[in-house]
């Protein structure tokens, strides 16, 4: 797996191009059932794809924390919302709260998360590719498929299967 992660962000720029015209394409012309094909293409992603073997979006990016994330973490760990924003979050250049650091404060050892129950919902919904409506977030897939092996291989995937 850690070969795969090494080489992903080449792989990724090798087929940026390709895959950049694929969406552009598919923004102004989504097929009718791309929500289904996309699903479809996701479950069987990752029924082959094991998160806890590579964890590279935990280890190299951190997620955006809205304030419900935030009153849900700092319940969690007895905080204030305050006192958790003061203790892990920071504001970035687009004046969302996000990690002081990464990789993330709270992946073990183990790569399994310590706050898995309660994680923020950008953790919940990576790599976002059974989102309805995908057609929506290509410039955000072309970033994860430079992070994520299971969406570079959702997107492969999809450039063979729908034709546009």
């Amino acid at each position: 797996m850690q070969n795969t992660i090494n080489n992903l962000p080449k792989l990724a720029k090798d087929k940026h191009n390709e895959s950049k015209k694929f969406f552009e394409k598919l923004k102004n012309k989504p097929p009718k059932n791309l929500d289904y094909v996309m699903e479809e293409l996701h479950e069987a992603e990752f029924k082959r794809t094991d998160c806890l073997q590579c964890a590279n979006c935990c280890k190299t990016t951190g997620p955006l924390f809205t304030d419900k994330d935030i009153e849900r973490i700092a319940k969690y760990f007895k905080l204030k919302p305050q006192q958790f924003i003061t203790q892990y979050l920071r504001i970035d250049e687009d004046n969302d709260y996000v990690l002081q650091s990464v990789p993330c404060t709270f992946l073990g050892a183990d790569n399994y998360c310590s706050i898995y129950d309660v994680r923020p919902k950008a953790c919940q919904e990576f790599p976002h590719t059974d989102r309805k409506k995908f057609q929506q977030i290509s410039n955000l897939t072309l970033k994860n498929v430079a992070i994520c092996p299971a969406a570079f291989n959702i997107v492969e995937e999809m450039k063979r299967r729908i034709k546009l």
